[in-house]
């Protein structure tokens, strides 16, 4: 029977993925096809060394390794809306790669440059998810909660390479390499494909238009300075937000962005968050949400639809998320209020 290392069956099933990827011809699906064929590459030059160990694939594998992290990271700053210094992540992949190419006249501490580097873009990762100042302006309100925790299991693959790396150097210090393959093969056929689901779901819930490139309207200087925003400057942004939000109807829409909505009222994404911060101490989404639940709660009481049209005809893309935040504004479930609201018209009458 044929049998065929388990590094290539991952590789092969990460190109079937990037081309169907490539094959949909969106925008948004272009980032996760091309890094899950930088990650299939990656994972059949790491099967060819251990099977083959030329020179050539030694001195590749540190140099593809570096595109991972760096990818990943370009990513999350696309869909956070952020713009990203490439000239100084460009510094690490090129000493990485200098280091491997004139390795054959002295020992770089390439394995050790790895670990930093995986290490440092794990850790960053990690605080971006957490970081309330870097919301996922380009992804859906209704997913921030996911594209946070895609975020974070990025950052978590990353620093479990890391962990492998150091894994892998203990072995060859206390078992002379002994472990170093099976190790490696099957770090990489977990960490990859899961990084690789991560990016890739962020990259299909990410859009591809950017921040807004209108000024600020008629809101004050004052208000257009984050830092030195007041709460009269806030409520100023808010009443303009809210307006923009409820005579265009944004909050019905399943795929309201942050950036979005700043492009509508001509106020920058970042204002605006720090706004509803100041003045509701929420962030966008929950105060999008009260919009929402507040037109759902009217379809409860003036039709007999089903719970499944109500909520997403409110703007919701789950049922689930639409539970929690009716729970959480409300404090019933949407059946409960609909029977409580009966109950209370047929006593009035």
């Amino acid at each position: 029977m044929l049998s065929i290392p388990l590094p290539f069956v991952v590789s092969l099933l990460q190109i079937v993925m990037a081309i169907s990827l490539l094959l949909r011809q969106a925008p948004r699906s272009s980032w996760g096809a091309y890094f899950m064929l930088a990650g299939a590459a990656t994972t059949a030059i790491v099967g060819l060394r251990w099977q083959l160990d030329w020179p050539l694939l030694r001195v590749l594998q540190p140099i593809m390794a570096t595109s991972l992290p760096i990818l990943a990271w370009l990513m999350v700053v696309h869909a956070q809306g952020r713009q990203s210094q490439l000239l100084w992540h460009s510094v690490a992949p090129v000493l990485i790669a200098l280091s491997s190419l004139t390795g054959r006249w002295w020992s770089p501490p390439l394995d050790i440059m790895l670990t930093v580097l995986y290490l440092s873009y794990g850790l960053a990762l990690w605080r971006t998810s957490t970081h309330r100042a870097n919301p996922p302006e380009n992804v859906p309100l209704s997913a921030w909660r996911q594209a946070r925790l895609a975020i974070r299991v990025a950052g978590s693959m990353l620093l479990f390479s890391a962990l492998i790396d150091g894994a892998i150097s203990l072995d060859f210090i206390a078992w002379e390499g002994v472990h170093a393959l099976m190790i490696l093969t099957f770090a990489h056929a977990a960490f990859i494909p899961v990084l690789a689901f991560a990016v890739v779901w962020l990259s299909l819930h990410t859009e591809t238009m950017g921040g807004i490139t209108t000024d600020a309207g008629d809101i004050p200087l004052s208000a257009k300075n984050e830092t030195a925003m007041d709460d009269a400057n806030a409520e100023i942004i808010m009443k303009q937000v809210e307006r923009t939000l409820m005579d265009h109807r944004l909050h019905l829409e399943h795929q309201l962005t942050l950036a979005r909505l700043a492009r509508k009222s001509g106020i920058p994404s970042r204002l605006i968050s720090t706004a509803v911060n100041r003045v509701h101490q929420q962030n966008i989404s929950q105060w999008v949400n009260r919009f929402r639940i507040e037109h759902a709660k009217q379809l409860l009481t003036t039709t007999q639809w089903p719970i499944t049209e109500i909520f997403l005809e409110s703007g919701f893309q789950t049922k689930s998320n639409f539970h929690r935040e009716f729970s959480r504004l409300v404090g019933s479930t949407p059946t409960a209020y609909r029977e409580s609201m009966l109950n209370a018209d047929k006593r009035a009458n």
